[in-house]
């Protein structure tokens, strides 16, 4: 009997590896994807309800929250304090809608319970229960099961490579404007997960890869004169840009977790500097003009111009 067990697990490891590697044909410099929209129902809404979480000290918070919109344009929701996780807690919570991208932006005044903090994004999902079997079904772990917010419902789930993404859906549903431009949410994987993490990702979010270049730039994550994988997703969750490195990265690269497309560049930086924004990376210019700031509360973004020509 014990035979015949381990001869039918054998066999069913078998059959699994030869159906995913049906499923993910290897190939040296690109990336072939489950079918997403065989596989997993498709959840996505529009790039605007798609926030970038950021938490701060409740003290910086209303200057962290004027200097996005000092930079960025844009409004605000009415700021207010909540319970946002499953278990008791609280935080000063408010919205900031930019032309360029959404930002959740949080001040706790209890400790943060564990996972929260970690997570990068919110993704607004059409369906919570369907968008947690897909992320189940495309290989996604869920850390945080649905559980009740003031005004919805909310989990937390991570792609294959350790990236922590909270999912959301609302009540009665939100209206936001549409975007000038989509930010980038920008996510670093080790070579060995980016495989998993692409197909896991794109499977999910209905996605495609429009580009995979093994060698962009190393500029772009502070090592001018080499060269790294960089991976670009569009789907209707917005943009994703995978980096896929060896994790010798000089500060601050790796911490900036949104890039933000903007039609000036030096305009835009000018802004910021007068609303207390530092310049972490000056401007430089690879496939387009690029800078890292860190804004007031600590949090480090891209800022980049794709129209604008280098002085």
């Amino acid at each position: 009997m014990r035979i015949t067990k381990s001869f039918g697990v054998i066999a069913i490891a078998i059959f699994l590896s030869t159906g995913i590697a049906r499923l993910f044909p290897m190939r040296s410099t690109a990336l072939a994807v489950v079918d997403a929209a065989t596989v997993t129902p498709n959840v996505t809404v529009e790039p605007q309800y798609d926030t970038t979480h950021v938490y701060v000290a409740p003290e910086d918070f209303d200057r962290f929250v004027a200097s996005l919109v000092a930079t960025f344009g844009g409004t605000t929701s009415k700021q207010g304090v909540f319970t946002v996780t499953p278990t008791p807690s609280s935080t000063m919570s408010q919205l900031v809608l930019t032309p360029v991208g959404s930002i959740s932006v949080f001040g706790f005044k209890t400790p943060v319970p564990y996972p929260f903090g970690a997570e990068r994004t919110g993704y607004l999902v059409a369906d919570m229960d369907a968008a947690i079997n897909a992320a189940r079904m495309a290989g996604a772990d869920v850390l945080v099961t649905p559980f009740n917010d003031p005004i919805g419902r909310d989990a937390i789930i991570q792609w294959p490579g350790g990236v922590n993404t909270q999912l959301y859906w609302h009540t009665t549903a939100p209206s936001y404007k549409a975007l000038q431009t989509i930010p980038e949410n920008r996510a670093y994987v080790s070579p060995d997960r980016a495989a998993a993490f692409v197909a896991s990702y794109v499977a999910f979010s209905h996605g495609r890869v429009v580009s995979d270049d093994g060698h962009a730039p190393g500029i772009e994550i502070g090592k001018p004169g080499e060269t790294y994988r960089r991976i670009r997703i569009e789907s209707g969750f917005g943009k994703l840009v995978v980096f896929v490195t060896d994790g010798h990265l000089p500060y601050p690269y790796g911490r900036e977790i949104t890039g933000y497309e903007v039609p000036n560049l030096t305009d835009t930086l000018t802004k910021a500097k007068a609303a207390g924004v530092e310049i972490l990376v000056a401007p430089y210019t690879a496939e387009r003009t690029s800078a890292v700031v860190q804004f007031p509360g600590g949090y480090i973004a891209e800022i980049h111009s794709i129209t604008e020509k280098p002085k």
